[in-house]
């Protein structure tokens, strides 16, 4: 394992660690620790915010433009280990799905050190897909990668459950 693969593997724990506790606070915010807590940085958000939006708007060349070729995407349990596999697999299914269904990030929290950055986002999709009704509460992290002076995405892990039925 290079100096690289280990760097990034701490930054990667310090990360989790930082969004559980941020995640630990549903009545609100998580309040910063001193000097520990990494740096927000709004273009990474930015860059989260504009995959989205090209997902929403069904073009997968926009969105596959904000990932980086070594991608790893998580969900459901399974992994796509590039761009190239994840865009000949699963991104055009989910553009079809963003564009059908809409959804709704009311909570995020982020970081940054140096040339990694992460946003954390919480939120519901709500819709209708394939003649199914859709009500998922979900969370999104993103592992972005400063190249060449931009924010790339190089790590997404997807999850989501059922919505509780309200009463």
């Amino acid at each position: 394992m290079g100096t690289a693969r280990i760097g990034f593997g701490a930054l990667f724990v310090a990360v989790v660690m930082t969004a559980t506790m941020a995640v630990a606070h549903p009545t609100g915010p998580a309040k910063p620790a001193a000097s520990s807590q990494p740096t927000y940085d709004s273009a990474a958000a930015e860059v989260v915010d504009a995959f989205h939006a090209a997902l929403e708007g069904g073009d997968t060349t926009a969105a596959a433009g904000f990932l980086s070729d070594a991608l790893v995407v998580f969900e459901e349990g399974e992994a796509e280990r590039s761009k190239a596999e994840y865009a000949g697999h699963h991104l055009p299914a989910d553009a079809v799905f963003a564009k059908a269904v809409g959804s709704h990030m009311p909570r995020r929290s982020g970081g940054s050190g140096g040339d990694l950055a992460w946003v954390a986002s919480e939120g519901r999709t709500q819709g209708r897909y394939k003649d199914r009704d859709i009500d998922r509460i979900t969370t999104e992290t993103m592992v972005l990668r400063r190249v060449s002076g931009a924010w790339k995405i190089v790590h997404v892990h997807w999850s989501s459950r059922a919505a509780m039925p309200k009463p």
